[in-house]
């Protein structure tokens, strides 16, 4: 799913208008109702009375259809018409006179600096259709305080396409509303995937007003959505042939003393991930709880008791190398980490303490295989490239790094963001705050490192091994645990059903 700017999504209603053909009244009365039956289906009794804030532009016009829709359907309606400004949109107008006459729809006028409106308790719900997605600077004075005002009650926001104060596609420097839900028309907006916004998006949903997939299909975007379908489409049939040696030979550097768990893991979640043969180089320490815990490896084992101090000879036996998991920094780790980047081939996957090396020594960056998959948590990403004001500076400098550096740059996070060599830029929409414990990354590392062994190209191993690390956590949490629950072997414990989701 691709996601378009502010802009992009004037332009997509502008054809869709025109091309359909369909008035922009009716267009605006479809988005209304598709809005008012997905509010009514969440919140069928309405908590009480529905306060609507509508300003005077076409968000405005949405909220005046929804008081007239909510109204025909029983719901208890307040609406606040906010006189900002001296102009009115068309559709704004004609709303208005369409609202139902003698109802018991109470209409409320604000006017700058009128004393802000009080709600009483009977209220349940505020729906913001004050400013929407055509706002271009940050709200001050009165309108500001409004705002500031709604997000003091105790009640239930929701936003119509976009919370008030929020920018599409550049960081919010002013009030916005703090929406618990928002509902975004058709396509989701950039600023709902940066934690910075979280705040004043709530939870978001999309849902479609029939805008035109011929417009969206040609228009132009780095940014996407990856869902079930663009999932979907990644995943590679298995054939009544094929073979241990079809699916390839991972490798993985990892383990350290006290850190030998996150080799298991990440190895055992690459096994689950369908590669054919893993081998795991690790300490001598780890030998015998390797061969113990995870009998369907093979284990390479180091010189070094404790610590990974050198690489297995031929590398060319592995499709696919992943490093860093419970590695440790010691010297001898970093000289190993070197000679496995001037060494190998095949892209390599680095997580962990494979990325603090780096850190520690930036010119490896420089020097690693072309289609190599970086996957770094926030704070590991500010030590690779340094701090960002806010998420959209992070975000360009994710996608400046990937190109420059023609790696794949994945930004681990709620939406976890993957930064492609040609400057593209897929957000994830799977997964859950249970994971954000230890071991998860460890997971994924495996999970990327086996996918690549099995032929995927490095592009489709990253997102689709991001998409299903985050299924598999939804799956547990849905179907056995719960989030406070959730550790990351019950990941590996549901990457089976993950496969079976996505195949369906």
């Amino acid at each position: 799913m691709k996601i378009l700017s502010a802009e992009q999504i004037r332009a997509l209603d502008a054809y869709t208008i025109e091309h359909e053909p369909i008035s922009s009244l009716d267009l605006m009365e479809r988005a209304a109702s598709v809005f008012t039956d997905w509010l009514t289906d969440r919140f069928p009794t309405a908590l009480g009375k529905v306060a609507i804030f509508c300003g005077p532009g076409n968000n405005g016009g949405d909220g005046l259809v929804v008081a007239r829709l909510l109204y025909q359907r029983f719901y208890e309606v307040s609406l606040y018409l906010c006189e900002i400004g001296t102009s009115r949109s068309a559709d704004y107008t004609a709303n208005l006179k369409r609202l139902p006459p003698r109802s018991n729809i109470a209409v409320y006028r604000i006017q700058a600096e009128d004393p802000l409106p009080e709600l009483d308790q009977q209220h349940g719900l505020i729906i913001d259709a004050i400013f929407g997605s055509g706002l271009s600077r940050p709200l001050k004075g009165y309108w500001a305080s409004l705002i500031e005002h709604l997000n003091e009650q105790h009640l239930l926001r929701i936003a119509i396409d976009v919370p008030s104060g929020l920018f599409c596609d550049q960081p919010s420097t002013g009030v916005t509303l703090q929406a618990n839900h928002s509902l975004s028309f058709e396509l989701p907006k950039l600023a709902f995937f940066f934690p910075e916004n979280y705040r004043a998006v709530g939870a978001w949903a999309t849902r479609s007003i029939g805008l035109n997939t011929d417009f969206i299909e040609q228009a132009e975007s780095p940014y996407h959505y990856v869902d079930r379908s663009f999932a979907q489409q990644l995943l590679r049939p298995r054939h009544k042939y094929d073979h241990k040696g079809t699916f390839g030979h991972a490798l993985l550097v990892a383990g350290s003393y006290g850190k030998v768990g996150a080799a298991i893991l990440a190895t055992r979640a690459a096994l689950r991930s369908g590669t054919g043969l893993v081998t795991l180089h690790a300490p001598k320490c780890a030998y015998a709880i390797l061969q113990n815990s995870i009998p369907e490896a093979m284990v390479s084992i180091d010189r070094h008791e404790y610590l990974i101090s050198q690489i297995p000879e031929d590398l060319s036996r592995y499709r696919a190398i992943g490093v860093g998991c419970g590695m440790d920094t010691h010297t001898e780790s970093k000289s190993a980490l070197e000679s496995l980047i001037h060494e190998s081939e095949v892209p390599l996957v680095l997580d962990a303490d494979a990325l603090n090396i780096i850190a520690q020594q930036p010119e490896l960056l420089e020097q690693l295989p072309t289609g190599s998959i970086l996957t770094p948590h926030p704070k590991e990403f500010s030590r690779l490239f340094g701090d960002c004001a806010n998420d959209f500076e992070r975000n360009q400098l994710q996608r400046e790094k990937a190109q420059r550096l023609n790696i794949y740059l994945l930004l681990k996070g709620a939406h976890s963001c993957i930064a492609t060599p040609d400057g593209q830029c897929y957000f994830n929409s799977t997964g859950n705050p249970g994971m954000a414990t230890g071991g998860s990354g460890d997971v994924l590392t495996g999970m990327i490192t086996g996918l690549l062994a099995q032929g995927y190209s490095p592009k489709a191993a990253v997102i689709l091994g991001v998409y299903l690390h985050g299924l598999a956590g939804d799956l547990a949490v849905e179907t056995q645990l719960s989030q406070e629950a959730l550790i990351a072997s019950d990941l590996i414990d549901h990457l089976g059903a993950a496969f079976r989701f996505l195949k369906t």
